[in-house]
């Protein structure tokens, strides 16, 4: 199946799950068709156990959202299905990629989809048969109704035929829907990867490919590189162990001790802030 029958097919489910019908279940439903329509489609990319993960995960996380319908569990959905795609088309690239490409792409699509000859196959017609129910039937049939059209306006028995009856079918409502649906299915099946995704993605690897270029430097002057490694194993030996005194007696504090007129709420919060300058210090040591 090509790529724009997909993208017309996933446009077309969206349609019909959600017109008349809220967001509900119909978008749990969404998800697993489109996980299906990944596993069936490129299954023979699956070649590690990270799809078979995202694969859990989406189908775990689209449950979920069924069950809950909350945003935690709409935010577990997108980004399960989101990961797995992403994976699944580019597993070359660091999977963090995708945040900013999803961004980029809610963009690029509106002028994207206009360039038809990047994502429709260009075809001609060989075949008589096909030529022949183009020529004598679809072209006349088009120009018909055309015409029919016009003449509706100047006959009430032309008219008549458009008007004296009604469809069950809001068909603003379907347009839109199906705008929105192919938006999100364009966007999903043929999204945008700029080429300096590619030329950077070494940079997100978990080894560094110039390692044996990175040489130890000394941050003292007047210290050896032994004395500075020892001189770090001391301190972050005596901050762990303050860390775990202040701990132990944090909880002691909070929920044990026997204060009058307590004002629990102050001096969680003056706690709670010391914590975190202590760990932003720490971040700083280590950095430094």
């Amino acid at each position: 199946m090509k790529k724009y029958q997909i993208i017309l097919a996933s446009s077309l489910i969206f349609t019909l799950l959600f017109y008349n019908e809220s967001i509900g279940v119909n978008l749990a439903i969404f998800a697993l068709l489109l996980t299906g329509l990944i596993c069936y489609f490129f299954q023979d990319r699956f070649t590690e156990r990270t799809h078979l993960i995202l694969v859990v995960t989406s189908v775990l996380s689209c449950l979920a959202f069924a069950w809950y319908g909350d945003f935690a569990s709409f935010l577990a959905l997108s980004m399960s299905v989101l990961f797995l795609q992403f994976k699944t088309q580019d597993k070359k690239l660091k999977i963090v990629q995708i945040f900013p490409l999803v961004f980029l792409n809610a963009f690029t699509t509106l002028g994207r989809v206009f360039m038809f000859s990047q994502w429709l196959p260009e075809r001609k017609i060989h075949n008589n048969f096909a030529k022949k129910l183009v020529a004598y039937f679809i072209i006349p049939a088009i120009f018909l109704i055309v015409f029919f059209t016009a003449y509706s306006f100047g006959s009430s028995h032309f008219s008549s035929l458009l008007t004296d009856y009604t469809l069950d079918i809001d068909i603003v409502e379907v347009v839109l829907i199906g705008i929105l649906g192919f938006y999100i299915s364009f966007s999903f099946w043929n999204y945008w990867v700029p080429e300096v995704c590619y030329e950077k993605n070494e940079l997100l690897n978990n080894d560094f490919s110039n390692i044996a270029e990175i040489k130890n430097q000394q941050t003292f002057s007047f210290l050896d590189l032994d004395f500075e490694r020892k001189s770090g194993e001391v301190t972050l030996v005596l901050l762990n162990f303050m860390l775990l005194v202040f701990i132990i007696t944090y909880n002691y504090e909070q929920f044990f001790e026997v204060v009058k007129n307590p004002n629990l709420s102050a001096d969680t919060h003056e706690r709670v802030n010391s914590v975190i300058f202590s760990i932003i210090m720490a971040v700083g040591l280590i950095l430094f």
